[in-house]
């Protein structure tokens, strides 16, 4: 059945390169390597992290998975997540539901707890904002949190993310359910 719409991107947008490093005002954004495990497994030990990515990991294994299932989503074109470098690993950023038919995706990231307040989320924020918007081309990139999460609301807003709306208990986290900010930025604000 023939689309009355072009897709705003072809598909082997991303797949027909390797994932690139970004360079990210004093940060450098990297794909995740096999030595990373150790940071990994100390910021899903992180309460913080814990609560709003709801996950943990016990293990070294659990780890590793968790690292080589990016490559599989890159090439798939799912998703795709960043070591945010400063010296040593202080944080994670990603695009999740990639859509290149919609050329959307949604931002998430992360921050191990001594690096946080420094600036590092949103330099990062806007590093794979350009790349997102200028190299892979994408429309619409979103972002979203828990109304209870003020810090992310804070990144959003510096980053230029304009708060859309709130979406009742649309987030469960470990307590239960929450309402949700969605912030968004198109490639032509």
């Amino acid at each position: 059945m023939p689309l009355t719409v072009e897709t705003a991107l072809p598909f082997g947008s991303m797949a027909a390169s390797d994932q690139p490093c970004l360079e990210a005002d004093g940060l450098v954004l990297r794909p995740w390597r096999a030595d990373d495990v150790p940071v990994v497994r100390a910021a899903f030990d992180c309460p913080d992290i814990q609560r709003w990515h709801v996950r943990r990991m016990d293990t070294d294994e659990e780890a590793r998975l968790w690292i080589d299932r990016w490559q599989r989503r890159w090439t798939a074109e799912l998703e795709a997540s960043w070591a945010i470098v400063s010296g040593p690993v202080v944080g994670q950023i990603g695009l999740r539901e990639v859509q290149l038919f919609d050329g959307f995706a949604a931002l998430s990231y992360w921050v191990l707890p001594e690096h946080r307040g420094s600036g590092v989320a949103a330099r990062a924020v806007n590093a794979l904002t350009r790349w997102a918007f200028d190299t892979l081309g994408l429309h619409r990139l979103s972002l979203v949190h828990s109304t209870r999460n003020s810090s992310s609301c804070r990144i959003a807003q510096k980053s230029g993310f304009a708060l859309e709306g709130t979406q009742r208990a649309a987030m469960r986290l470990a307590d239960g359910w929450h309402d949700q900010h969605t912030h968004a930025r198109l490639r032509t604000d």
